[in-house]
């Protein structure tokens, strides 16, 4: 239905006329991939509401009266990109142990509010955090960009990150006790029960879906390895409780048998998945379960790792080095296997606004760029629960556009150059 025949439509029913359309915008595009996984549309203009949604795309550059024309003639459009694994309020860095005994809440605020401005002009009009430094702070952020009050993409978040104590995502590794100390926080659990009080912990605190370490990692600084850190009941007790209160469970997991128990417990999703086989793909299609790859975050372990004056300690060094290579060949395992694949990157390992380097990356492990970027839109959107607002452009959708100079289905590196970011109906990005 087009904007003149709703205006009628309500003027003769209502005997008012529609709202002033001089509040839209006709966003003008040469080429749409409007629905990822289908052939594009050529040119065409996006009708955008007063409340930043997509009213309809019609044929060819319309211009409707009292509307603002956004002129992308020369780009193609398409859905904002989701980032389905970020740490908005940190970066991995020289100071990162210091910054987690001297930075405040607010201190993390103003850099998770920095880092959600690059990631939204890098094109990710969505991301989910997955374990923030000072759970306010993310929950501060997400409020304040829900508000309109800074730029930044939709966030779900998590906040702090359900581990198990002395595992991964303990923050006290390495620290004199007094210091250890003050690092404890409620989301640290041991045994059934207390895991269950961490997840009920950190819904009251405001937290969208639930993160927990399943496995060992990377960076934490211990020589642990990468396997199964939490035991059955306990990884069963947190989906029970996360999902009796309406939120999702995604489990950090490297090993094979830490992601499999994860998957046996009712996880809906895995980040990473390094060390998974042909047995663990069975048990995802099984469960239905989404795997989200990072393989971005093993590439820029690999390379500080190389660096012989780099800042990572030692046991993170030795890990850096046995898991970044694997990721590459695990994630071309997971294709072939058909595991539903959602984008993610962890950024704050590597750099926030760089989010775009994992497309080159899953070329490199056998995606298609059309596979590529439905990972990063209509599949992720579904991942997050958000597929009815965003992942598409398509009538009653957020107005979440972006623009690049020429045809990513082409040249997936142009991703890395975003050209147009619009946001709820909202021009963050316009470089003319």
């Amino acid at each position: 239905m087009s904007i003149k025949t709703v205006s009628l439509t309500l003027a003769i029913f209502t005997g008012f006329a529609a709202p002033a359309w001089a509040h839209t915008k006709a966003v003008q595009c040469g080429t749409v991939l409007n629905q990822p996984g289908k052939a594009p549309l050529g040119a065409s203009t996006i009708l955008v509401s007063h409340d930043g949604k997509i009213l309809e795309i019609q044929d060819g550059f319309q211009a409707p009266d009292g509307t603002e024309v956004v002129d992308l003639k020369d780009k193609f459009c398409l859905p904002g990109l989701i980032d389905s694994h970020v740490h908005l309020t940190s970066e991995l860095g020289p100071t990162g142990r210091l910054d987690t005994v001297t930075r405040s809440d607010a201190d993390n605020a103003m850099y998770g509010a920095s880092h959600a401005r690059k990631t939204l002009l890098a094109g990710f009009t969505a991301v989910q955090d997955l374990g923030a430094r000072g759970d306010d702070a993310i929950y501060a952020v997400r409020d304040a960009i829900n508000r309109g009050d800074i730029p930044g993409p939709h966030i779900r978040a998590a906040g702090q990150t359900i581990s198990a104590s002395g595992g991964h995502g303990d923050p006290r590794h390495g620290y004199a006790e007094m210091v250890a100390a003050a690092l404890h926080r409620p989301a640290i659990c041991n045994g059934a029960d207390d895991c269950r009080r961490a997840v009920r912990e950190n819904v009251r605190k405001g937290a969208d879906v639930i993160k927990i370490t399943a496995t060992g990692g990377v960076l934490s600084n211990t020589a642990a390895g990468t396997e199964q850190q939490f035991f059955d009941d306990e990884m069963e007790n947190i989906v029970k409780a996360a999902h009796f209160m309406g939120r999702q469970v995604t489990a950090h997991a490297h090993g094979k048998g830490g992601i499999e128990a994860a998957l046996r417990a009712g996880i809906d999703s895995i980040e990473h998945g390094t060390y998974l086989d042909k047995e663990t793909i069975k048990l995802f299609k099984k469960y239905d379960a989404y795997l989200v790859p990072t393989v971005l975050a093993g590439a820029t372990v690999v390379e500080m790792a190389k660096d012989p004056d780099g800042f990572l300690p030692p046991p993170s060094r030795a890990k850096a080095l046995e898991v970044g290579p694997q990721m590459i060949s695990m994630l071309r395992m997971a294709h072939e296997g058909g595991v539903k694949i959602a984008y993610g990157t962890d950024s704050g390992v590597s750099k926030h606004g760089d989010n775009a380097r994992e497309f080159a990356l899953m070329i490199e492990a056998g995606f298609t760029p059309m596979e590529a970027i439905s990972a990063a839109t209509i599949i992720a959107a579904e991942h997050l629960q958000m597929a009815d607002k965003i992942g598409s452009l398509e009538a009653g959708k957020q107005a979440d556009i972006i623009a690049v100079g020429s045809s990513p289905l082409d040249d997936i590196n142009e991703l890395l150059d975003v050209d147009f970011v619009m946001k709820g109906g909202k021009v963050y990005k316009n470089k003319d």
